[in-house]
């Protein structure tokens, strides 16, 4: 049997979203203002339309199936498109569109504002809900776009570099005078090291790769970790430890000596930022639009790397 619009299951549609959306019969009864058996049977008979399970009922509450993951999303989307377009309608034209975007927290708090607020001034008319969580990859909500800390890796959305990150050691300007004789390995060695936790990495991995890179021995895993670039850098600039930090994300802190990076050793720790987005959106003029957007604000030219010298 092959789908076509004449017989959308619109109201089966519906059910199904409110309950994939809390994983809950009784929530998505509650929001769709309906009876928790009117939904499950519109569920039910999506599912037997199908002849696939889209939820999996377990003891302890309901679980997205394979195919309930895959269409959800969907479903999410096309009703938010339909809603977006009535809106735009009943307001006499004007749009009332939204966007849904994450980013990182270190990356929006130090890069990103003035790039969202740019965009606002030129496009007031397009809404941006923007969320941020301090996962490595793909955020589990649905969005419109997402720009992700990860490794490079390929998956079904299109993926845009928008930049490798490149880290150094830096530390503040009071802790390096404390210091300034020391070699690379004598400072990494004798300070407390600043962490940034990562999904699934242990605690010392991006420090215990850059000792690697240059040959230093040193226990990498002692220290402070963080959730986020951010902590872990304003840690450092209270004078409370080296942290390796993004040259290009604290270029401002390094370049009015809030940080110092004394030694030239700049690492490519294999990590980057990447706006991801559903190949099928492109179509969407609006998230095109955000796409490139984002895309010529990012491929600006990048500073060098700052503060290679051994300070005094």
């Amino acid at each position: 049997m092959l789908f076509n619009r004449r017989w959308l299951p619109l109201n089966a549609l519906r059910a199904f979203e409110a309950v994939g959306q809390f994983l809950s019969f009784t929530a998505g009864a509650q929001a769709l203002h309906v009876s928790q058996s009117a939904l499950s049977r519109h569920v039910i008979s999506l599912e037997s339309l199908l002849g696939r399970q889209l939820l999996e009922r377990r003891p302890n509450g309901l679980a997205l199936t394979e195919a309930g993951a895959a269409l959800l999303p969907v479903v999410n989307k096309a009703f938010d498109r339909l809603e977006q377009a009535l809106n735009t309608i009943h307001a006499g034209g004007q749009s009332t569109r939204s966007l849904r975007v994450h980013m990182p927290p270190s990356l929006l708090n130090q890069m990103a504002m003035p790039i969202l607020r740019d965009f606002r001034q030129e496009f007031p008319d397009i809404l941006i809900d923007v969320s941020s969580s301090s996962v490595t990859g793909l955020p589990l909500q649905d969005l419109d776009l997402a720009v992700v800390y990860d490794r490079p890796a390929s998956d079904d959305r299109v993926t845009d570099l928008l930049w490798m990150v490149r880290v150094t050691p830096v530390c503040s300007p009071s802790l390096w005078e404390t210091c300034r004789e020391a070699s690379l390995a004598e400072f990494i060695g004798n300070n407390e090291l600043l962490h940034v936790k990562l999904d699934r990495e242990p605690r010392g991995m991006l420090w215990a790769a850059f000792a690697r890179q240059y040959g230093l021995t040193a226990n990498t895993q002692r220290g402070l970790a963080f959730d986020t670039s951010i902590s872990a850098i304003a840690y450092a600039m209270a004078g409370g430890g080296v942290a390796l930090a993004d040259v290009d994300m604290f270029a401002a802190e390094l370049a009015d000596g809030r940080l110092v990076a004394p030694f030239a050793e700049v690492f490519e720790d294999g990590f980057g930022y990447y706006l991801k987005c559903h190949a099928e959106d492109l179509s969407d003029p609006v998230i095109a639009l955000f796409r490139s957007w984002m895309i010529q604000r990012f491929s600006q030219p990048r500073p060098r790397p700052v503060g290679p010298e051994r300070l005094g």
